[in-house]
């Protein structure tokens, strides 16, 4: 009995090798919490009380007969309802989307648009269905988010995103307690993975590269001493931040970009936005076309895994007055930009099959997943078709 059912298991694995077995990808997709109904620290922004929903549903009354009139087709829904987001979650998966990587903010001392991950994603019943990881979102904050002042031309800062040693070290504890131990954490060989969206401000708050690369040891030791083998530690890919002071070139032919983040101990990378790094008032097949032959010169001039990204757009007309517009960016180019993204990780064997999104609901931004009024679930037809019928 024993010898047959080795034998049915050694016909099953050879018929998966010669017929091929459909291959497994993470699509993560980055959520901007900010269209939550519960969080009052978003009622200074946003006096409505349905979070940043109140800048899309307001669009058309600021600018009347203004071509940016798109409508959510789930409706303004309260993301940090647990019932709505498992509605989102069954979405999502059901589309190919089985990651979700929150922006995750931390101002003044404590938290900031937390309540769609705490009160939403993981109050979820199917929350199990998908997994998760945090990209902190460590910029300043100014005029951008309030439509009342987003266009008057000040450089202030209501919030800084810089923290000194003290409140690093808060932080990483808080993290690792409430979120690296969730069992539906995102973890690349076991490691938890944490995103760092803006280096600069972190070195800044730090006091400096040697300092910084002490907290991010520090950091690293935590997460081993709360039982995982090691931490996976991603900078988001913005060159125009990677600013290189107080830190030395390196003697080798390595890469000074690569030296420096190697240096401070980061383990992978990944883009948030083509406006990062591309001029986004552009035809969207010229940007998906650059996109691709810079995750390709990103290979080459880091030695750390690069994790292709796929952004749908850009038109941030909702929140300002003038704003670059990437053109003609259809489900169907999407749907190219993302088989882009999957030749790319096809064609590496030994990197861990992580695609990310801009993303599931950035509205203001226009670049989000949901369905709307123009086109339909378009987008998330496209993530169907390449990643679970794979066709």
């Amino acid at each position: 009995m024993k010898r047959s059912i080795i034998l049915i298991a050694m016909l099953l694995l050879c018929w998966n090798v010669t017929f091929g077995q459909q291959k497994k990808y993470d699509v993560a997709a980055y959520v901007y919490p900010a269209y939550a109904a519960d969080d009052p620290r978003l009622r200074p922004f946003w006096p409505m009380g349905i979070g940043e929903w109140e800048t899309v549903l307001t669009m058309q009354t600021r600018n009347p007969d203004h071509y940016w009139n798109r409508t959510p087709l789930w409706g303004y829904v309260n993301e940090a309802d647990p019932a709505v987001m498992e509605m989102e979650i069954d979405q999502a998966v059901d589309h190919g989307v089985n990651v979700f990587i929150f922006d995750w903010y931390w101002f003044d001392g404590r938290p900031f648009m937390e309540t769609t991950l705490t009160n939403g994603f993981l109050k979820a019943r199917n929350r199990d269905k998908m997994q998760f990881y945090l990209m902190w979102a460590n910029h300043d904050v100014g005029n951008t988010w309030d439509t009342r002042i987003s266009r008057v031309k000040e450089d202030n800062v209501i919030w800084t995103g810089r923290v000194d040693r003290e409140e690093f070290e808060k932080i990483c504890k808080r993290n690792i307690e409430m979120f690296f131990k969730q069992p539906n954490y995102y973890k690349i060989d076991g490691k938890p993975v944490f995103m760092i969206y803006e280096v600069e401000r972190l070195i800044t708050g730090l006091g400096g590269v040697e300092q910084t690369k002490d907290a991010l040891a520090w950091f690293r030791r935590e997460v081993k001493k709360a039982g995982f083998p090691d931490l996976e530690l991603q900078f988001t890919m913005i060159p125009a931040i990677l600013n290189y002071s107080g830190f030395d070139p390196p003697k080798s032919s390595q890469k000074l970009e690569d030296a420096f983040v190697t240096h401070l101990g980061f383990n992978s990378t990944s883009h948030y936005q083509f406006c990062h790094y591309l001029w986004v008032d552009d035809e969207y097949s010229n940007l998906i076309e650059k996109a691709a032959q810079t995750w390709e010169q990103i290979d080459k001039d880091f030695s750390i895994p690069f994790y292709p990204h796929v952004t749908i757009g850009w038109d941030n007309s909702p929140r300002i007055k003038v704003s670059p517009i990437t053109r003609n960016n259809t489900p169907e180019l999407f749907e190219t930009a993302l088989r882009n993204a999957k030749a790319y990780v096809d064609a590496r064997p030994d990197l861990k099959p992580l695609i990310t999104i801009n993303s599931w609901n950035e509205w203001t931004e226009t670049s989000y997943l949901q369905p709307d009024n123009v086109n339909g679930y378009g987008y998330l037809d496209a993530v169907k078709r390449v990643f679970v019928d794979q066709k």
